[in-house]
């Protein structure tokens, strides 16, 4: 699980990153230090101080479950109730049933996060329905996973944390 190709990326290329994921995400992302690009599994991803924070979706910038839980976003959020919390760390899309809210401004396609009844980011999709219709649903998926607790990514970062 080593990282390959990891370099310096310069403020200049970084800095739009950041502000659209803080526009997007409606979060903080400090940024002054150290920025790195690195592949990792034929997925680019990017450290920030040396921590995995954002990683390439589908060619999108998004926060990785690390950066979620360090940078503390208020938006594109899909709140999950106690149930579903089980099956979506074990990599499950996220089923309409079980979320109890969601950020209305949510459109069918975007990069959203999962968060467990806490607060506490638990997965990382892509939306299936729109923040209204996720919250009304009563059966299908709502979001795909991408990216969960416990997965592969989530241990790598965990790795360069220590």
């Amino acid at each position: 699980m080593a990282l390959k190709r990891r370099h310096p990326v310069r403020h200049k290329d970084i800095a739009p990153v950041i502000e659209q994921l803080q526009e997007t995400l409606g979060c903080t992302i400090a940024h002054q230090h150290r920025a790195e690009s690195a592949e990792w599994e034929g997925q680019e991803v990017i450290l920030l101080n040396g921590r995995l924070d954002i990683v390439m979706l589908e060619d999108q910038a998004f926060l990785a479950l690390s950066g979620i839980n360090k940078h503390r976003p208020t938006r594109r959020q899909v709140t999950v109730d106690r149930g579903a919390v089980p099956h979506v760390l074990n990599g499950a899309d996220v089923m309409a049933p079980g979320i109890t809210d969601a950020d209305p401004a949510i459109q069918e396609g975007d990069l959203v996060w999962v968060r467990n009844p806490e607060g506490t980011g638990i997965a990382v999709g892509r939306a299936l329905l729109s923040g209204p219709e996720m919250v009304a649903g009563s059966k299908g998926k709502a979001v795909k996973s991408l990216h969960h607790l416990g997965d592969d990514l989530w241990n790598l970062a965990q790795e360069l944390k220590s």
